[in-house]
């Protein structure tokens, strides 16, 4: 007899994105803070959602305006489902801080809804319908984010000519160093951060970025760490955005002479993100980064973590 499901609870973690000269094309995903969706089915079907924010008011609870609820209703409309909906969010990702907050929602949405209305959904399909939500944050679809979110591990995702990512895991050494500051960021951050890139590039420019970009693939297929941070160097959308992360210079010099072998914006920021192989230097790393914040009269907190995250089903009945 087939199971019936009509309440699923699924968690999916944070990430970072464009990891230097990845600009929305490499995620990774981070064994550091979880979002926790659950959705109730029930038995009325106006096609109604109700969200409840179990621990945090600055996320939107409209559902046309939420991620979550977003991704969730793309997938109902596809499949017709007209099951009213409860939906409970519990935040655990720092929210447009540049750590995949809205891309956590939807992941966890996705994977709860697909387990709840067994869509058997790909993972493509997954992938897609999670991205939907990032509309809401950033008005467009992106995906860097969202598939560090749902499947973990090191991501590259290309959407031309058709939707397809490859997933690798990091090497076992690889230590990441995330500094997250206490700032209120403007409403719509992620469109702002994106505003400010430039249009137009210099031929070096875009060979030196590709360059770097596959010298961080072929550090991750190798597992090796140092090849792979040898290449986290972006001279594109990185200096366009320096301006937006108070004493990014200096934070970047601290962290290396700390022992840091690459430092980057992680997403749009404002957080900052080192990599390591020593788990002796990375606390020390994450000192000598709050202490620039600190500088700028800005609290921060640094957390040592590994790569690793995804979404999975934790509740179900």
């Amino acid at each position: 007899m087939k199971e019936t499901v009509n309440f699923c609870e699924a968690r999916a973690s944070s990430s970072t994105a464009n990891l230097g000269p990845g600009f929305d094309v490499f995620g990774l995903g981070l064994d550091l803070f979880y979002d926790t969706v659950s959705i109730s089915k029930l038995a009325t079907k106006n096609g109604k959602i109700k969200i409840t924010l179990e621990n945090n008011n600055k996320i939107p609870s409209i559902a046309e305006e939420n991620s979550a609820s977003l991704s969730v209703m793309k997938i109902a409309q596809k499949y017709k489902i007209k099951n009213d909906l409860d939906i409970r969010i519990t935040k655990g990702v720092p929210i447009g801080l540049g750590l995949g907050s809205s891309a956590a929602s939807s992941a966890a949405a996705v994977t709860a809804f697909n387990e709840l209305f067994q869509c058997k959904l790909t993972e493509n399909e997954l992938l897609d319908f999670a991205a939907e939500g990032e509309v809401s944050s950033a008005g467009v679809k992106h995906y860097d984010n969202v598939v560090a979110s749902l499947f973990g591990g090191f991501v590259i995702v290309r959407t031309f000519p058709t939707l397809q990512f490859v997933r690798i895991n990091a090497p076992k050494d690889l230590i990441l160093v995330v500094c997250v500051p206490q700032m209120v960021t403007p409403v719509k951050k992620t469109k702002i951060a994106r505003s400010v890139i430039p249009r137009t590039i210099p031929i070096e420019d875009h060979t030196r970025n590709l360059a770097n970009a596959c010298m961080m693939v072929s550090g991750f297929l190798y597992q090796d760490t140092k090849l792979l941070t040898s290449g986290i160097k972006d001279i594109i959308v990185e200096p366009a955005r320096k301006s937006l992360i108070p004493g990014y210079e200096k934070l970047k010099l601290n962290a290396i002479r700390s022992g840091a072998l690459a430092v980057t914006i992680s997403g749009a920021g404002p957080s900052m993100i080192a990599f390591t192989n020593s788990a002796k230097k990375a606390h020390k790393i994450g000192k000598s980064m709050e202490q620039v914040f600190a500088d700028s009269k800005i609290q921060s907190n640094a957390y040592v973590c590994r790569a690793g995250g995804g979404a999975k089903v934790i509740s179900k009945y």
